[in-house]
């Protein structure tokens, strides 16, 4: 593990989000946020010992809301609700996620409006910093009341039961934090509550599936030019005069990158006369109007996360300022959902002109000389025949995947929660998706390197010839058929990484 991050609850930026996922450090509140978590607490310790009902405190949940609970019974109450709520099915998170949503919810009680202990932020903490990491069912969130399944499955190891993953093995909860050295902690009054209510696994999916996505959007671009100049198209449509007409960043923004990885192209400058050709197919020439509006799309759902990344989602709401305690609805993940939603569109259009690319690539229709498939000795050899087809059937899955999740709500627990997002498996989703689009660009990257190269003598810009160096070292051109499989998965690895956006140089690419 690296330093701990120091986190200040209600401005960690993405930047920081993106490095808290990228390379999982440890983290700590800044000190600053101490005074107003433990007025928070004192608050709510108040409010137990009193009879007046408080939701969470001294009285059920969701559709027991109103039953009391008697004093003696608080703790067993807060017990309770995290092994009733372990709910959750299907296969654990990643670590990677789990960790991120560790953190999300260390800032949201950092913000002093949860009313929890400082032992419990200090137990999150320590588990962070010792590598403990719950093994968390990633089905059972609909995103509304918080992501109370898969926050219970975290929960519960703090109270030493589930499992987590600690030093490379699944243990226990109670096993695992013993071998960290750390000790289960009892749950005081809302402490419990305070810890499932919230949206931070939904945020911390949608944020990693952002992520991933921007890395697959800044490599299209990469892609996306080399096909340009394999095909011999043309770079006039990418002039910023004609992006500023238009006037949308993210179209600006992708003009400008293309235009900075074909500059000094012989290839480009050996077709700028004499081509009968007057206009090239859309995914070509269309490239900053449909990958900026993408870039707009995952720029404006980045704000919305940056946002609920640092907000307090769980119920109900301490206020330390004027004493009072209020029941409101925070927990609820629509902005998350939406977000999701938007994020799933961009990917399904990003891989939709990336394949399309592909499909032009390898057709000698459309190629502008180069042989069927990108085979030096087509009809013996299939070339990337079914690779191309492979890229039309993750296209094909992702557009079905991009349906929108937020329109699906459904009553639950007994019709109190009778309106739900569906954050969570709309964030969840993202991550296949975005595995999908990796590999669609990753077979582009294949065909645009292996189509650059048939235009020897002529070479392509600098630029882009480090990212066919890039791949190269990975993936040799191919001549004679062979074995495919491991030639796209090293394709798509070099995308995953970000390994091809590095050699092409980012300083080029749009920034989040």
């Amino acid at each position: 593990m690296s330093s701990s991050t120091i986190l200040m609850p209600g401005s960690v930026s993405l930047q920081v989000l993106q490095t808290m996922y990228w390379d999982s450090p440890a983290v700590e509140l800044h000190p600053d946020c101490r005074p107003g978590i433990d007025a928070a607490a004192a608050l709510i310790a108040r409010a137990a010992q009193d009879t007046a009902p408080v939701y969470g405190v001294n009285t059920g949940f969701g559709k027991l809301a109103n039953t009391t609970i008697r004093a003696e019974d608080m703790v067993a109450l807060q017990r309770n609700l995290i092994l009733s709520h372990c709910s959750g099915v299907g296969a654990p998170l990643s670590e990677a996620v789990t960790r991120l949503v560790m953190s999300l919810k260390l800032i949201s009680l950092g913000r002093g409006a949860s009313g929890v202990r400082g032992e419990v932020v200090d137990l999150l903490t320590d588990m962070l910093a010792a590598g403990v990491s719950p093994v968390i069912p990633a089905q059972g969130s609909v995103g509304a009341s918080g992501d109370l399944a898969p926050l219970a499955h975290m929960t519960a190891v703090m109270l030493g039961e589930g499992e987590a993953v600690y030093g490379g093995k699944t243990l226990s909860g109670s096993a695992a934090l013993a071998a960290a050295g750390l000790s289960p902690i009892v749950l005081g009054p809302k402490e419990g509550l305070a810890l499932i209510n919230g949206t931070q696994v939904s945020t911390a999916l949608a944020l990693a599936g952002l992520f991933q996505v921007w890395r697959c959007a800044q490599a299209a671009l990469v892609t996306g030019a080399l096909s340009t100049d394999a095909i011999m198209g043309s770079a006039a449509p990418f002039r910023p005069e004609v992006q500023a007409l238009r006037g949308h960043q993210g179209q600006i923004d992708t003009g400008l990158a293309l235009r900075a990885l074909i500059e000094g192209s012989e290839i480009r400058a050996s077709h700028r006369s004499d081509d009968e050709r007057v206009q090239d197919p859309y995914c070509v020439r269309c490239q900053p109007q449909v990958m900026g509006a993408c870039l707009d799309v995952l720029r404006f759902t980045a704000r919305t996360l940056e946002i609920e990344a640092n907000a307090v989602t769980d119920n109900p709401l301490v206020f330390t300022k004027d004493g009072t305690i209020v029941s409101g609805g925070n927990f609820h993940a629509e902005p998350v959902a939406l977000a999701a939603d938007q994020i799933a569109l961009a990917i399904a259009e990003i891989g939709a002109i990336s394949q399309r690319r592909v499909a032009l690539l390898v057709d000698p229709a459309m190629n502008f000389g180069l042989p069927a498939f990108l085979s030096p000795n087509p009809g013996l050899n299939s070339g990337f025949m079914i690779a191309e087809v492979t890229t039309a059937a993750l296209m094909a899955e992702n557009k079905q995947m991009a349906a929108p999740c937020s329109v699906d709500s459904t009553p639950t627990s007994a019709n109190q929660e009778d309106h739900v997002s569906m954050a969570a498996h709309a964030a969840r989703r993202l991550l296949t998706m975005a595995d999908n689009l990796a590999a669609i660009i990753g077979v582009e990257l294949l065909v645009g390197a292996q189509g650059v190269e048939m235009r020897a003598p002529l070479q392509t810009s600098e630029v882009l010839s480090a990212a066919i160096k890039c791949l190269r070292g990975e993936v040799d051109a191919l001549g004679d058929d062979r074995f495919m499989a491991p030639d796209i998965e090293a394709a798509t690895q070099l995308i995953r990484s970000g390994a091809i956006v590095e050699a092409a140089g980012p300083e080029l690419l749009p920034d989040l």
